[in-house]
């Protein structure tokens, strides 16, 4: 099963993306992903009480508004803004094969004061089935992916990991 984290992953990096799926975990040793949750946490208190939380299908959607259909997706950082947008799309994509239609999405960077509207169109719903086959032959590999040798990788959380030999 696809899950948003893998479908965050593969938009960053497949290397990240097969580690995660293989059970090689490294968040627990992340300054950044630690300040991403307790930023979550504390952005927005009353959201709690007016948003559910809403697991199907192998997402976990934190704050969705049911009236209004609109899940809100809160993240640290937008330096891989694409990522969160296609894994917001993709959880759009889940809630509507399940039966729930016309949902938006907003990410929401309360850091920068920064939000942005997300939709789905046909043209992602198309891309979302190539990337969720790919993502399985992906998780399903032998091989690990190659680095990618990206500015990024300097922040991620398998960093030492991937560059332990040089």
């Amino acid at each position: 099963m696809t899950t948003g984290t893998h479908f965050n992953y593969y938009q960053v990096c497949r290397r990240k993306l097969w580690l995660f799926a293989s059970g090689i975990n490294m968040e627990h040793t992340s300054d950044l992903v630690y300040d991403g949750k307790l930023i979550h946490e504390t952005s927005y208190p009353q959201r709690s009480e007016r948003y559910e939380e809403l697991e199907i299908d192998g997402i976990k959607i934190d704050y969705y508004d049911p009236r209004n259909k609109v899940i809100h997706e809160i993240k640290r950082s937008d330096k891989v803004e694409k990522a969160h947008e296609w894994q917001l799309k993709y959880y759009m994509y889940v809630l509507e094969q399940n039966g729930i239609h016309d949902t938006t999405g907003i990410l929401e960077y309360p850091e920068l004061r920064h939000t942005a509207r997300v939709v789905l169109t046909d043209d992602d719903r198309e891309k979302i089935v190539e990337m969720t086959q790919d993502i399985q032959q992906i998780i399903h590999s032998e091989d690990c992916p190659p680095l990618i040798h990206a500015k990024i990788c300097r922040n991620c959380s398998y960093y030492d990991f991937c560059y332990v030999e040089e």
